[in-house]
């Protein structure tokens, strides 16, 4: 039996595997982490190689490492200082030196001999912890941490599941099978945030002229998700407050910037619209008709303005259903020992994140009691921060 097991291997399970073992100073026989890829942050790599994306919309403090300077000191080494790329404001890094470093990380600290490969299916209480079924086995640990989201689960329009079935040349960003390629066509990208923004500005260099970006919205701009003060005690004091977990969720709703997209990213889109490289429409779709054409079926839009356009192919940037992860195997662990829910499904915990003796959440799960941030780079930090002051 393992003292910690972390369900989910992306950002917040490998942050929280160098937290336990590095921080706490746990032994690498006592902790795993369990996840459906061979590789720690896979699914960070391929979504974020289909996005395009060159800087993160993240500070450099929010690294891998419980140290907020630790990215900054890898620049000051000789395999790091080539990689020194921060945009402002906050020192946004780039891709490539986050990503970089974050291997870094996982090959200093060996973190990757802490994964073990599967997907959970169940969950048990035992006397003394938790036996997580797998599609492969069954794993017992004293403390489970859930640590994953909806990373598998891209929102589809219900238009685009009838295309999809229809035949149609469509295809999500963060559908973990797709990746994403020079498009040989007239190519619709469909979203209004940050991803859509950067998806549709990389292939309109790619294929200058062929690429039409559909947005329900005029572009939000907004520096980060959710503002600031959502990490500070000015917003989060009147958070914890309320202990109405429905008007939590509101708050929630409310201070989540969705659809939005930093200064510098709504720049390099206008740049593209001004020199022709892509169309923008601020627009929906009203009815999609599918023409068979040979191997390729043409796409022919209706919008709700009543204006039309033609596509050869579609690729979806929706983002991911906002629904609590975990499905069916966590409804019935929920229903099985009473785990406590509020009315929209989500966990209630207490402050240490602990949803019942030797349960702990982070991430999505844990928004109800963490916030808006919950989800992001900061959240896995003061979920670390709040398990962790239990060892």
């Amino acid at each position: 039996m393992f003292d910690w097991l972390i369900i989910g291997g992306g950002i917040h399970g490998t942050y929280l595997s160098l937290y336990l073992t590095r921080r706490k100073r746990l032994s690498i026989e006592q902790v795993r982490v369990l996840d459906p890829h061979p590789q720690p942050l896979a699914l960070w790599q391929h979504f974020t190689a289909n996005t395009g994306m060159s800087y993160l919309r993240s500070p450099h403090a929010h690294n891998l490492h419980y140290d907020p300077f630790s990215l900054i000191t890898f620049t000051r080494t000789r395999d790091g200082q080539p990689l020194a790329d921060f945009i402002p404001p906050y020192g946004r890094p780039s891709l490539e030196l986050f990503n970089t470093h974050s291997q870094r990380l996982i090959e200093r600290y060996d973190l990757d001999a802490l994964r073990l490969l599967g997907r959970a299916q169940g969950l048990e209480r035992l006397a003394e912890g938790w036996r997580v079924q797998t599609d492969a086995d069954a794993i017992e640990a004293r403390n489970v941490i859930l640590a994953f989201s909806n990373t598998e689960r891209p929102f589809w329009p219900e238009w685009a599941k009838t295309a999809q079935a229809e035949g149609a040349d469509i295809h999500h960003l963060f559908d973990p099978a797709y990746r994403r390629s020079t498009p040989s066509g007239k190519t619709l990208v469909v979203g209004g945030g940050i991803t859509a923004a950067q998806v549709a500005t990389a292939l309109s260099l790619e294929a200058p002229g062929n690429i039409t970006l559909l947005m329900r919205h005029e572009p939000r701009v907004h520096q980060f998700d959710s503002d600031l003060g959502w990490i500070t005690h000015q917003h989060l004091d009147s958070f914890y407050q309320d202990t109405d977990y429905a008007r939590r969720r509101q708050l929630i709703r409310t201070a989540r910037h969705r659809g939005s997209m930093p200064p510098d990213v709504i720049d390099e889109l206008e740049k593209a619209v001004q020199h022709g490289l892509l169309e923008q429409r601020i627009d929906e779709v009203s009815r999609l008709q599918v023409q068979p054409e040979g191997d390729s079926p043409k796409l022919h839009f209706t919008l709700t303005s009543g204006n039309t356009l033609q596509a050869d192919q579609i690729i979806l940037a929706t983002g991911f259903e906002i629904s609590r992860p975990g499905g069916a195997w966590l409804d019935t662990a929920i229903n099985n020992y009473g785990l406590p829910v509020a009315a929209d499904g989500f966990p209630i915990v207490d402050h240490h994140l602990c949803w019942s003796p030797g349960l702990f959440v982070s991430g999505s799960l844990a928004e109800l009691e963490i916030g808006p941030v919950a989800r992001n780079f900061i959240g896995v930090k003061l979920a670390a921060e709040r398990i962790g002051a239990l060892i």
